[in-house]
């Protein structure tokens, strides 16, 4: 399978002196889903901020043979889709129309094109009909989706998303999870929630103090309960 990202040697510290990240070396292939996993301050969020250039430092970050530089940048966000933890940091505008058209209007699409991207969209994510809703009166699960849907009207070839279970209760996290499932691209996940990483991931990297400390095979990761308890993760309850 074609390698979509590489980073090579990446460390990060932020301007009050957290080393966030330290020598982290991993590959991504196209296809599947990969989970990063780890406690609060693993340096999870921080790593997947790298991935479309939001944060930079030294090391390398390739998204399809490209580095992440100023001259890629545009290109590359329209490559990397990136949902975060909180949707309302996703969604600031009047409409949920106006949300996810925001991306499209931005890189030059005509109305009609807008307009398509939006039904398409909605249509990815299940909330055909919300075009005229405010976002900031609908539910924690619905701005999820309709903040994966900013990021979807994008067509991106690799979806990041930052804790997407978070503040769901039960049912609107499996209705998420199955939601993900769907999407065709390649995702890249990170996650607490380990009953979510063992139905929607392959691979699984676990950081920790901002190092990778074991990147395998999700079910042989998962089954080391030991592992998982050393590194702050709850296993995900048995069937």
């Amino acid at each position: 399978m074609e390698e979509i990202v590489r980073v090579d040697n990446l460390s990060f510290c932020y301007p009050d002196g957290q080393q966030a990240l330290t020598d982290i070396s991993l590959t991504i292939h196209q296809g599947g889903t990969v989970a990063l996993v780890g406690p609060n301050g693993a340096g999870k969020s921080t790593l997947l901020l790298h991935l479309n250039g939001i944060l930079r430092s030294n090391g390398v970050v390739k998204v399809f043979g490209r580095t992440v530089d100023d001259k890629n940048l545009k290109w590359l966000r329209s490559k990397v889709g990136l949902v975060f933890q909180n949707p309302d940091d996703q969604l600031f505008s009047p409409t949920v129309f106006d949300d996810i058209a925001f991306g499209p209007i931005n890189i030059g699409h005509s109305e009609t094109e807008v307009r398509e991207s939006v039904t398409r969209a909605l249509d990815g994510v299940g909330m055909t009909g919300y075009e005229q809703r405010s976002p900031h009166h609908l539910s924690v699960g619905e701005k999820k989706r309709i903040a994966i849907a900013t990021v979807l009207a994008m067509n991106p070839e690799i979806l990041v998303i930052d804790e997407p279970t978070a503040n769901l209760d039960p049912g609107s996290k499996w209705s998420l999870i199955g939601l993900l499932e769907r999407l065709p691209m390649t995702k890249i996940v990170a996650s607490h929630d380990l009953e979510l990483v063992q139905a929607l991931c392959q691979r699984t990297i676990i950081l920790d103090q901002g190092k990778v400390i074991v990147d395998g095979a999700t079910e042989h990761i998962l089954a080391d309960i030991p592992l998982l308890v050393a590194h702050g993760l709850a296993p995900p309850e048995a069937d």
